[in-house]
């Protein structure tokens, strides 16, 4: 029998491997599994343009695949889930969207970002990176996993970073949130300070079949803090129909 396929999105200044590999392992023999990732994040080409939108990111999604698939996205990527369900609905089965939002910070706060990316690279994000990504006592008890996350941040190139960091401070889809019929399964991270329990819950409630769930401890990394727990969320959600 033929797996549905499954596309997994990642967070900006992470890889999909580092913050997917762990759950996508627990999912493998349901689905089959294909993630992307950023410009200039894992191996991917770098950005040298400031024209990079969520809309064009999803766009691009939809140029690798050729038929209807499952969506799960972190973040960023749970923001161009959102857009792909605007854009091309008749794709998107179904969607787990986590630790994301209709929209995801300020624009000013993503100015400063950029600014502080394009004077002093993104390894000058490695700390607070730390504080915002992992719930409480996560680096002690996983610290490969929170080592591989933030190598892979230092290793994001500065252009393809900054470009993301610009195609966020325009996206904001609130007022559209209506729009969209495909099943969505928000979930938040009880300790995610980027993205709080609200912004999920704003998605759940402003689609039009939404449902939320809390993983608790958890901040804004979920698939990486918590991969048999949002591997079952996935599951449920894709094969049953059920959180």
């Amino acid at each position: 029998m033929t797996r549905p396929q499954l596309v997994l999105g990642p967070s900006l200044g992470t890889s999909a491997s580092s913050l997917w590999d762990a759950c996508a392992d627990l999912l493998s023999d349901d689905f089959e599994v294909l993630a992307w990732d950023l410009p200039g994040h894992g191996g991917e080409g770098t950005v040298a343009t400031t024209d990079l939108t969520i809309p064009k990111l999803a766009a691009c999604v939809l140029a690798q695949l050729d038929e209807t698939f499952y969506y799960a996205g972190d973040s960023v990527g749970g923001a161009v889930g959102l857009q792909l369900m605007l854009d091309a609905p008749e794709r998107v089965r179904s969607a787990v969207l986590l630790c994301t939002g209709a929209r995801i910070g300020t624009p000013a706060g993503w100015l400063e970002r950029i600014e502080q990316v394009s004077r002093h690279g993104t390894a000058a994000l490695v700390e607070a990176s730390t504080r915002r990504w992992f719930g409480p006592g996560f680096v002690n008890r996983e610290p490969e996993r929170a080592a591989r996350l933030l190598d892979a941040l230092r290793a994001a190139h500065d252009g393809g970073y900054v470009a993301v960091c610009t195609a966020l401070a325009r996206f904001d889809v609130r007022a559209r949130l209506g729009e969209i019929a495909t099943p969505v399964l928000a979930v938040a991270g009880s300790a995610d300070s980027v993205t709080p329990t609200e912004c999920l819950g704003d998605i759940a409630d402003g689609v039009q079949n939404g449902r939320l769930v809390v993983l608790d401890g958890v901040a804004h990394l979920a698939p990486a803090e918590d991969p048999p727990g949002v591997a079952d969320l996935i599951r449920r959600q894709f094969l049953e129909g059920t959180t």
